[in-house]
C-alpha cells in the first residue's frame, strides 16, 4: 500500500495514519524551537507559543500558560515574540495575526473566515497566530487524486487512499486480477477463477448447494430415471442393473435380452426357445416337458390311441403302433398271449416247432456295442445242448448273437441305428437231445422300434 508523504499504511484499520515526526526524528526542530507533530507533517514553535484546541465551531478560551521556571528573556535571547490581538466583531478568544499572512498545511485550504479547513483543532504559527478551524479536501471528489480508472479512491483527514475494485490486488500501481483459487479452497470440488471473482464447479453427479461453495450428491435415479430396468443410486454416480434375463448394454443403461438357447446345446433335450427375459423348452410329439428341460415319452398305449379290439397297442419312444392280436401264421395256433404253436407237429418239420412274438423300442443314435435284448430257455431238459442263432433280419450286421449259457444268449447291437425304424429279427434257439439223438427248434421274433430322437 502506498501512502502520501507524512502517512503511513495500518495493516490493522487498512487505512493510511499520520506519522509523528516529533517523535521519531531526532532533533526536528533546532534552535531551540519545540516540535508540534500534525496531519501530514510537524512544525517548529517557539517554546512560548499558545496551542488552542477547539471541538466546535467558536474556539475554546487558551490555557492560561504556567509561569516559566526562569525570567522571560527578550527577543535577542532566541525567543519569538508574537504580536495577536482579538478583531474586534470576531467573537472571544479569535486570534488573528495583526500583520501576517495566514497559511495552511497541505491537504487544507483557507476560507474566506481565515480557517483553514481540515483539522479540529487551532494551532499558533510562526506565521499567524490564529484560530484556524481547519475543514479537509475530500481529493476524491474534487479530482485532485492519482488512482488510476480501476481503481477505488477513498478520502481522509488531509489525504486519501486508492484502492483496487474487489477480486483485484495492488501490483505497485496496478491492479491485478487475484486469483482466489490459488489463494484458498474456496470451492469444495472446483474452483474456476474469473476476472475480478471466481466461481465453484461441482463433480459429475454432484450439483452445487446454496451456498455456492459444498457440493451434494445428484439422485439421478429420482431426478432422471436414467436406467431401463433397476437404478440404484450411489456418492456421486449411480448404476443400473437389468431384470432376470437381461443384461447390461454398453451404454450401461440399457439392457438387452440374454440369449440363453446360445449359450449350450444342452440347455434343453430338444428344442429351446428364447423369449425377452426368459426361455423355454420344448418337446416333439409323442413326448410331454417333464421339469423344466427334459422330455419324457407319452405312453398313448394309456392314454389315447387308434388300434381296434382285435388289435393291441404298442408304445415305442416317440408314438405307437398297433399289431395283431393274434398273429400266429397256419399251420401255427395261438396258445397264450404272444405265443404260437405248430399243430399238428408233423406240419412243421424242419422248422420251429414255436414261435413267441416280442417287441421293444430303442433310442436312435444309441451307442455301441450294447446288449439289448436277452433269450431265455422257458424250459431246461437233462441230456440236451442248446445252440443260438439269428436265423433272419440281420441282412446288415447289426446284431451279434452272444451266447452266454446252455439256456440264454444275449443279443448285442453292433451298429448304430437311427430312427424312426422298424426291424424283425428271428432269433432260434436249437435243442439238441443228446440220448435219443434228434433236435428241435424254437423262435423268438422280436420286433425293434428305433425311436426318432435319441431319448
Amino acid at each position: 500500500r502506498q501512502c502520501t508523504d507524512g502517512y503511513e499504511y495500518d495493516p490493522v484499520r487498512q487505512v493510511c495514519k499520520d506519522i509523528d515526526e516529533c517523535a521519531i526524528v531526532a532533533d526536528a526542530c533546532k534552535g531551540g524551537m519545540k516540535c508540534v507533530n500534525h496531519f501530514g507533517g510537524y512544525l517548529c514553535l517557539p517554546q512560548n507559543a499558545q496551542i488552542f484546541v477547539s471541538s466546535g465551531d467558536e474556539p475554546s478560551q487558551p490555557a492560561e500558560p504556567s509561569a516559566p521556571a526562569n525570567p522571560p528573556q527578550s527577543p535577542g535571547q532566541g525567543q519569538s515574540e508574537v504580536q495577536t490581538h482579538v478583531q474586534p466583531g470576531r467573537g472571544p478568544g479569535r486570534r488573528v495575526s495583526s500583520s501576517r499572512i495566514l497559511r495552511c498545511t497541505p491537504g487544507f485550504i483557507l476560507d474566506e473566515q481565515n480557517y483553514c479547513r481540515g483539522h479540529s483543532y487551532p494551532i499558533a504559527t510562526p506565521l499567524t497566530s490564529c484560530f484556524c478551524a481547519f475543514v479537509d479536501i475530500d481529493e476524491c471528489t474534487r479530482g485532485r487524486h492519482t488512482c488510476s480508472a480501476d481503481q477505488i479512491c477513498y478520502n481522509t483527514r488531509g489525504s486519501f487512499l486508492c484502492q483496487c475494485q474487489p477480486g483485484y490486488q495492488k501490483n505497485g500501481d496496478q491492479c491485478v486480477d487475484r486469483d482466489e483459487c490459488l489463494l484458498s479452497h474456496y470451492c469444495m470440488h472446483r474452483c474456476v477463477n474469473t476476472p475480478g471473482s471466481y466461481y465453484c464447479e461441482c463433480n459429475s453427479g454432484y450439483r452445487l448447494a446454496s451456498n455456492n461453495h459444498s457440493c451434494v450428491d445428484v439422485n439421478e435415479c429420482q431426478v432422471s430415471q436414467p436406467c431401463e430396468h433397476q437404478c440404484h443410486n450411489l456418492i456421486g454416480s449411480f448404476i443400473c442393473q437389468c431384470n432376470r434375463g437381461f443384461e447390461l448394454a454398453p451404454d450401461s443403461v440399457s439392457c438387452i435380452d440374454i440369449d440363453e438357447c446360445a449359450y449350450s446345446p444342452y440347455m434343453c433335450q430338444y428344442a429351446c426357445i428364447n423369449t425377452p427375459g426368459e426361455y423355454s423348452c420344448t418337446c416333439p410329439d409323442g413326448y410331454q416337458l417333464q421339469g423344466t428341460r427334459m422330455c419324457q415319452d407319452i405312453n398313448e398305449c394309456e392314454t389315447s390311441h387308434e388300434c381296434t379290439e382285435e388289435e393291441m397297442c404298442w408304445n415305442y419312444y416317440g408314438g405307437y403302433r398297433c399289431y395283431p392280436r393274434n398273429p400266429c401264421e397256419d399251420p401255427y395256433v395261438r396258445t397264450s398271449e404272444n405265443r404260437c404253436v405248430c399243430q399238428p407237429t408233423t406240419a412243421c418239420r424242419g422248422g420251429p416247432q414255436s414261435i413267441v412274438y416280442k417287441y421293444m423300442s430303442i433310442h436312435s443314435d444309441r451307442t455301441v456295442p450294447a446288449d439289448i435284448f436277452q433269450i431265455q430257455a422257458t424250459n431246461i431238459y437233462p441230456n440236451t445242448h442248446n445252440t443260438f442263432r439269428i436265423r433272419a433280419g440281420n441282412e446288415k450286421g447289426e446284431f451279434f448273437l452272444r451266447r452266454s449259457s446252455n439256456v440264454s444268449a444275449m443279443l448285442v447291437l453292433t451298429k448304430s441305428l437311427e430312427g424312426p425304424l422298424e426291424l424283425i429279427v428271428d432269433l432260434e434257439m436249437i435243442t439238441h437231445h443228446t440220448v435219443a439223438n434228434y433236435r428241435t427248434s424254437s423262435l423268438l421274433r422280436l420286433t425293434i422300434i428305433v425311436g426318432p430322437y435319441a431319448f
